[in-house]
């Protein structure tokens, strides 16, 4: 089992996956990227659950190598932080030449499922949906957790964990995001200093198609604003 660590995970996702590998006692690999000044320019480190970044140091240091930001067009983010790691780990790392790539996908993600068929055609592994071969749907994961004696503590609504993946992920929308953020006004330093850093001199976001961090946080600390944009949430599934 991998866990491919962006930095940018609410700590309750890290606490989580620690949380599984020791009820069940089954190791996790916890890999994250690093960046050098020679070929290969992204490399893969293996870390722990008590080492893995906490403060977004792979994200950073990725949009630091690329000098521009990710967007809903140009995911490089999800291609460098989560794919290739993993993909590292088990060739370069481990040997393997070819695998199998066991997803999470439930029966009621067809749209997920048909992409992750389609695209594990090109590469060194095939992906397997167990949960959806087994007709599984959000409906049973939910009610599999309540019999449990460990959860993910992150809200869940309408079967939705807004703060999974990556905490403020642009991918989310706009009214995902400021819920996150009236919550959390804290969570927008990281975001707010990419986009300065990266974006300084050219305006550059990681959405153009709305206002950059730094105004989504104001919108957040006004009430006024609430419920007066429709949410553009894209998906935010970190192997689509």
């Amino acid at each position: 089992m991998t866990f491919a660590n962006t930095g940018k995970e609410m700590p309750e996702t890290l606490d989580f996956v620690q949380a599984c590998s020791e009820h069940w006692n089954v190791k996790v690999h916890w890999l994250e990227l690093v960046t050098a000044n020679e070929r290969p320019f992204y490399r893969t480190k293996e870390v722990t659950y008590k080492t893995a970044s906490r403060n977004g140091k792979p994200f950073e240091a990725l949009l630091g190598r690329r000098n521009h930001l990710p967007n809903p067009v140009a995911r490089y983010c999800t291609a460098e932080l989560k794919i290739r790691r993993m993909k590292d780990f088990m060739w370069k790392m481990q040997g393997y030449e070819h695998w199998d790539n066991v997803l999470g996908l439930r029966y009621d993600e067809p749209k997920r499922v048909s992409s992750s068929r389609n695209a594990s055609e090109r590469e060194r592994w095939g992906n397997l949906m167990p949960m959806y071969d087994a007709k599984h749907t959000v409906k049973d994961v939910l009610e599999f957790w309540q019999k449990a004696n460990f959860d993910l503590t992150l809200p869940s609504i309408d079967g939705q964990t807004l703060a999974g993946n990556c905490d403020l992920c642009f991918l989310k929308g706009r009214k995902t995001l400021t819920k996150l953020i009236k919550e959390r006004p804290d969570l927008t330093t990281w975001w707010i200093a990419q986009e300065n850093r990266i974006g300084e001199g050219t305006g550059a976001t990681f959405r153009s198609d709305r206002p950059p961090y730094v105004e989504l946080l104001k919108e957040a600390e006004n009430p006024v604003m609430d419920d007066m944009f429709e949410d553009d949430a894209m998906s935010c599934f970190c192997h689509d």
